[in-house]
């Protein structure tokens, strides 16, 4: 199967409320519901997605002088995704920064929606990994 992954910055000055009235319900540029968004897709064959609402994400890598790190996040809402020839790899956000989200299966597709908040600081050190700022490790900022 197929997987999508949508992720959207809410607009915290959206109102529906003047789309309605002057926009016939529809989103205007002066009145963006989204202050971005942004689309991933799984490129080999999925198997699974497993959401998991309270889950910790391990941040690992090399620093500038190649030395390995890792730190565990904890308060996370991740979406675990296995594929046939891949290893697992996640997506999703600290649970303070999201919105709502959602995954959805039909015949051929799975589809990850994720909201954030746009007022809340936040880092995207991976793609499709967003960890609110004052969750983010010290060490790793400069």
């Amino acid at each position: 199967m197929n997987c999508k992954i949508h992720i959207h910055l809410l607009n915290e000055l959206y109102s529906q409320e003047l789309a309605n009235e002057k926009y016939g319900g529809k989103e205007s540029a002066d009145n963006l519901r989204y202050e971005w968004e942004d689309e991933l897709e799984i490129t080999t064959t999925v198997l699974k997605v497993l959401e998991k609402e309270n889950s910790t994400y391990t941040l690992s890598g090399y620093d500038e002088n190649d030395a390995l790190f890792s730190y565990d996040i904890e308060q996370m809402h991740l979406f675990e995704i296995h594929s046939e020839d891949s290893p697992m790899l996640y997506v999703g956000a600290s649970k303070c920064i999201i919105d709502h989200c959602s995954l959805s299966i039909d015949d051929t597709n799975y589809t990850i929606r994720i909201y954030l908040k746009d007022y809340e600081p936040m880092a995207n050190p991976i793609p499709g990994i967003f960890i609110a700022s004052k969750s983010f490790p010290k060490a790793l900022i400069r």
